[in-house]
């Protein structure tokens, strides 16, 4: 079984799980893959979504081997013999411990933002991840969840080796496993697109989960995220599909362009649109290519094509929301961003590339931009870093290169996507604040 990505994969796991909305359970995803799949549960079982943050113990000489883990709530499960056997002192448990409970403290905060932990004494609870490997980590989760007062603990999850789900049949009460190959060497293998979840997605969305009714119920946190809403787009000949979210009326709003037909569901663009969202401004994802012409290659490098779908769509919002309007370009679609934004009648307040292809919007054409341009690289994408470096030094507005250390092209590494969040949002927010409102 191969899943698209972890949405779909929370799509799948849902209905295998759906005798459980019954018993009014409460879902648990394990950050940060196993949110995004958790999110898909959560919304068809009509259930409240929480994080599940557990910080394995590690023995101090081999961290891979936990004697023990933590979780919130000051709940700790010990493992005496590990630590007999391995001979670790009290004073080396005890800074193990201290080390991880701030680390613990740390997530725990930043993914709720503020929002109390979900109790979940006497209920049943659904421990969710994207994957098993040794399964340790879903090991340590059913057992603190069982610890925090959990009646009923099930473990869902979409792959795992079939002789990790069996010894994971003695830690909860129920087992829901999509698929057990044999053929097991990791989780990303078993999905189309396995890139890394960030922070800033984990965040969105938990307040996406928190402002639906059921969780509301569970927790009292009022609506606070704003609602998406699927648009279709004229953009010459075509009608194109995308995803709207508004936080206001006024509220700019910066539109995404990708080369490919992935920019709506591309799980990077949703993590940058979705801190911006958080800083009140306005997204628009959407596919510059329809599915028929994305299966043709050479369709992702015609970017004065790409170019004019966008125009044309900045034209069809304008008409319906007459507010400052930005550009986030991504690879191929970077160069299709900036090619419009040196339309004469652009009037694009700020655009953003990232791990983009500026060189391919044409020297000339670079001149034009009057917009306030960011170009983010990773400091590892050595070839993109020098194009882009290149096209930097035919830009005369105002610009900023901003290199990402230890990134590769999709900012796949550990924080580096959420940096690549951090610096989009300010610098949009700092130049929509330049404009009338």
């Amino acid at each position: 079984m191969l899943f698209t990505d972890r949405a779909d994969a929370g799509r799948r796991l849902a209905e295998a799980v759906r005798h459980l909305e019954s018993e009014d359970p409460v879902v648990l995803g394990l950050p940060r893959g196993g949110v995004p799949v958790a999110y898909q549960v959560a919304q068809a079982l009509d259930a409240p979504l929480d994080v599940i943050v557990v910080r394995k113990l590690g023995v101090p000489y081999q961290r891979e081997l936990g004697f023990g883990a933590i979780g919130e709530g000051g709940v700790r499960v010990i493992s005496d013999d590990i630590i007999r056997r391995g001979r670790i002192n009290q004073s080396d448990v005890a800074s193990v411990e201290r080390e991880e409970a701030a680390e613990l403290a740390r997530q725990a905060a930043r993914f709720r933002a503020g929002r109390p932990r979900l109790t979940l004494e006497g209920r049943t609870a659904i421990v969710i991840d994207d994957g098993i490997a040794t399964g340790a980590t879903a090991a340590a989760a059913c057992e603190v969840v069982r610890a925090q007062g959990a009646a009923r603990v099930v473990l869902a999850v979409p792959v795992a080796p079939p002789d990790a789900a069996e010894r994971l049949r003695s830690k909860a009460d129920e087992i829901v496993c999509l698929s057990t190959p044999y053929a097991f060497s990791a989780v990303g293998e078993w999905y189309e697109d396995f890139s890394q979840t960030s922070d800033d997605e984990v965040v969105s969305l938990l307040a996406q989960a928190a402002a639906g009714p059921a969780a509301r119920a569970a927790s009292g946190t009022p609506a606070s995220v704003p609602t998406e809403q699927e648009v279709r787009i004229e953009a010459g000949p075509v009608r194109l599909t995308g995803d709207l979210v508004r936080p206001t009326a006024t509220a700019p709003i910066v539109m995404f362009a990708h080369g490919s037909g992935s920019s709506r569901h591309s799980p990077r663009n949703r993590a940058v649109a979705a801190a911006l969202n958080r800083a009140g401004l306005g997204t628009l994802l959407f596919d510059l290519l329809t599915p028929a012409e994305e299966a043709n290659r050479a369709n992702v490098f015609d970017i004065d094509t790409l170019a004019r779908r966008l125009a044309d769509a900045t034209r069809w919002l304008r008409a319906r929301a007459p507010v400052p309007i930005g550009y986030f370009g991504a690879s191929t679609g970077a160069a299709a961003a900036l090619r419009a934004a040196a339309y004469p009648d652009a009037d694009i307040g700020a655009v953003v590339c990232r791990g983009g292809r500026p060189d391919l919007t044409g020297r000339s054409l670079l001149g034009s931009v009057e917009a306030p341009t960011l170009l983010i690289v990773g400091g590892n994408d050595t070839l993109v870093l020098d194009l882009n470096r290149q096209a930097q030094s035919a830009l005369s507005c105002e610009n900023t290169l901003e290199i990402v250390p230890g990134a590769t092209h999709l900012f796949e590494e550990r924080g580096a996507l959420d940096r690549v969040c951090v610096l989009a949002r300010d610098w949009f927010t700092r130049h929509f604040r330049m404009q009338p409102a």
